[in-house]
């Protein structure tokens, strides 16, 4: 996928604030240098949008709010008003893939509640970026929710229509469908779904960029036996303890913090350094 040319404009972004869950914080992206150990799509798109500032001599903020496992009623509450007082100029949120996968959801009720923190967050007059959800049609495990997921995206669309917000659309991102961009617990994306996601941000923002794709590992058939001893390790390993917390009204971000709840500078390579409110 090639880069944005030389010809685009400077970015005009100086407060990126990312609210969201897993997805934002970036889970199945991991670096042991980071806040909660991950870097994730965002900590990638700030990087290059630092950087950029940075050339220019430059200030630069971006804020990460995202906590893991958070169902909209936590992002919104937790995160809306923290987002609002740092003044950004670039907003993003992505949250409703965890009420999705409950027993039951009322997707109305639940994006009527996304309407009105969609509204709060187009009002600061920020570039507003929202997500349709992955199309899980591939996936034997989440492919009977399809329907659900269909359905929040129709009702993402109107509600990004009505208050002038951009989509990233991921339900058409059709490479998604290559396991080999996801983590192993088949739940979050792996690096090179973290990677490939920055892209498409970059790119919808129109911000000149030289991400390239990650290098995907060779495609191979496994034997019987290996299929049945990796589906049992993900049955062990994920998809139990995700149950559990379910069944125990348990969170997988409980006891976390934001990553980066004040505006902070990454510059890829150097260490991360708290930036000045411009």
């Amino acid at each position: 996928m090639p880069a944005r040319t030389a010809t685009a404009p400077p970015h005009p972004y100086r407060r990126f604030v990312a609210l969201g869950d897993s997805f934002t914080e970036g889970l199945g992206d991991p670096d042991s240098d980071r806040p909660n150990g991950v870097r994730g799509w965002a900590d990638r798109v700030a990087e290059v949008l630092g950087a950029q500032a940075s050339e220019r001599g430059e200030e630069f903020g971006y804020a990460n709010l995202a906590i893991r496992g958070r169902k909209m009623h936590g992002v919104l509450a937790e995160q809306l008003e923290p987002a609002i007082a740092l003044d950004p100029d670039l907003a993003t949120i992505y949250v409703g893939a965890n009420d999705i996968m409950r027993p039951s959801v009322d997707l109305d009720t639940l994006v009527e509640q996304y309407d009105a923190a969609l509204a709060r967050l187009a009002a600061t007059g920020a570039r507003l970026l929202v997500w349709t959800a992955f199309d899980p049609g591939g996936s034997a495990t989440y492919r009977l929710l399809r329907g659900r997921f269909a359905l929040y995206n129709e009702l993402v669309r109107e509600s990004a229509d009505r208050h002038g917000a951009t989509i990233v659309d991921y339900w058409r991102l059709r490479e998604y469908r290559d396991w080999r961009l996801w983590d192993e617990d088949r739940m979050h994306m792996g690096p090179a779904g973290h990677q490939r996601m920055a892209i498409e941000v970059l790119d919808i923002l129109g911000v000149e960029h030289d991400l390239e794709p990650l290098p995907l590992r060779e495609l191979t058939t496994p034997t019987r036996v290996e299929s049945l001893r990796t589906n049992a390790e993900w049955l062990r390993t994920s998809a139990a303890p995700w149950v559990h917390r379910r069944l125990t009204g348990r969170s997988s971000g409980d006891g976390l913090s934001p990553r980066y709840a004040t505006y902070t500078r990454l510059d890829p390579g150097a260490d991360v350094t708290a930036a000045r409110r411009t």
